[in-house]
């Protein structure tokens, strides 16, 4: 079972040489010098209270001002550890965030160390944008994802030069980042 500290730790590793080392989120690292992620953890092993757990960090998350608590990382890193069974609950979690009024408010991305694109095959490099070391939900706040999309020009071209990078960058370049999960220590 994973810990809560070697959670996080796993997870900003991952960030910091993944997404924000390969520019993957030009928007991640603004809000990582600020200080501006809350980083939460779910460690039960069943998915139960995870739905509940992401809607009480999304109040949380709105309940602080942006310029200290701009995004919350929800890390999972005991439970839905089959990427399908994962999609499905991302499925019912947007759907349970928009019944619970955030629709509009804020979004949400999903990370899991198996991510698959539809329609690509499991290996392909381009699923290496959406790996986590853990199964992860990260809120965003819609006006600050509309703020640095105005901000970045050709925001909209960031998926493709995204997959070009990590074409680039190969597997065994992927894999030398070292953004996965660490053997837990006794």
């Amino acid at each position: 079972m994973i810990d809560e500290a070697h959670a996080v730790a796993d997870t900003r590793r991952w960030l910091e040489r993944a997404v924000i080392g390969l520019n993957l989120c030009p928007f991640a690292k603004a809000v990582h010098v600020k200080a501006q992620i809350h980083w939460a953890v779910y460690l039960a092993e069943s998915d139960g209270g995870l739905l509940d757990a992401l809607l009480a960090e999304a109040a949380a998350l709105l309940a602080q001002d942006a310029a200290v608590r701009d995004t919350t990382l929800l890390i999972a890193p005991n439970t839905l550890p089959d990427f399908l069974d994962f999609n499905d609950f991302s499925a019912r979690a947007e759907r349970r965030l928009a019944r619970a009024g955030y629709d509009g408010v804020l979004q949400l991305a999903t990370f899991h160390p198996q991510f698959q694109f539809g329609g690509t095959e499991p290996d392909d490099i381009g699923n290496a944008t959406n790996r986590a070391p853990y199964p992860a939900l990260h809120l965003l706040r819609e006006d600050s994802v509309s703020r640095a999309v105005e901000a970045f020009p050709d925001a909209e071209e960031i998926f493709e030069r995204n997959i070009e990078t990590l074409e680039v960058l190969g597997a065994e370049g992927w894999a030398a980042l070292d953004v996965g999960p660490r053997a837990a220590t006794p």
